[in-house]
């Protein structure tokens, strides 16, 4: 059932999707090509649907320390970096290899913090991203964790998503995580916010206390307001959940839904 406030999510043509870690990786942190491939399969359904898809896609260091058989994640920034320099292309060949059963061709951009404050380099995302997308093709990008200290340390695929998303004009942007969404309250008084109509200054204060022990919602949030301030709705949802994008695309009350603030 379409609920009120997301009655205008199934018209969404062109989406953004943001694939944290923990949907791509197992308890080891290793890349989990299984769960790779359940993403693949709904991404194309909505594809046959004649959605656009845009990916940005966390990962590249799972699947370096899968690669190099390490016991555990590194914490130190040269150790991630270097894992995340081996992964990256592994990623990549596991996304071709499930699209690639679908005869879906993909594209990989990596980008720096440049990229979106240097008006050039910011015309040449966006017009490369338009092609892509003119000629079928679905996007797969990420932050160049290798050079870019600051997206490992602070989690910034999330404001990555919300810069992509303004950049190519997304009409819904979607971040999976390994939470259901936004929760107010803690223990049994734990409940899911289910709409955000303004994210306040309180709101990032509920995320950043609520949400310190799952890592990152407070940077989803900020994400989500970068976002919806440039009249685009956002959904943080589970990324576990069974058939998850064609649950928020349908426009289900699944997850936690950040209102745009205008227009576009």
């Amino acid at each position: 059932m379409v609920v009120k406030e997301r009655k205008s999510l199934p018209k969404a043509k062109r989406i953004v999707v943001k694939v944290g870690t923990s949907s791509l990786t197992d308890k080891r942190s290793r890349l989990d090509p299984a769960k790779v491939g359940k993403l693949v399969e709904e991404m194309m359904k909505l594809r046959a649907r004649g959605k656009e898809i845009i990916i940005v896609s966390s990962g590249a260091i799972g699947a370096g320390v899968g690669r190099l058989n390490l016991k555990r994640r590194p914490k130190d920034m040269p150790s991630l970096q270097a894992a995340a320099a081996v992964g990256q292309g592994i990623l990549m060949q596991v996304y071709s290899k499930c699209f690639r059963d679908y005869e879906q061709h993909v594209a990989q951009m990596l980008l720096t913090g440049e990229d979106f404050t240097e008006p050039r380099r910011y015309l040449n995302f966006k017009n490369a991203l338009a092609t892509l997308l003119r000629w079928g093709v679905i996007p797969i990008v990420n932050e160049n964790d290798s050079v870019e200290v600051e997206e490992i340390r602070l989690g910034d695929n999330d404001t990555l998503s919300a810069h992509v998303a303004m950049g190519s004009g997304a009409d819904l942007l979607i971040i999976l995580s390994d939470v259901e969404g936004l929760y107010a309250g803690k223990g049994k008084r734990r409940n899911l916010i289910r709409t955000v109509e303004r994210v306040t200054r309180e709101v990032e204060q509920l995320a950043g206390r609520a949400f310190r022990g799952f890592g990152g919602m407070l940077t989803k949030v900020r994400a989500a307001k970068m976002a919806a301030k440039a009249g685009i709705p956002v959904v943080i949802a589970n990324g576990g959940k069974t058939r998850v994008l064609e649950r928020v695309t349908a426009g289900e009350g699944i997850g936690t839904i950040f209102l745009p603030e205008r227009e576009k």
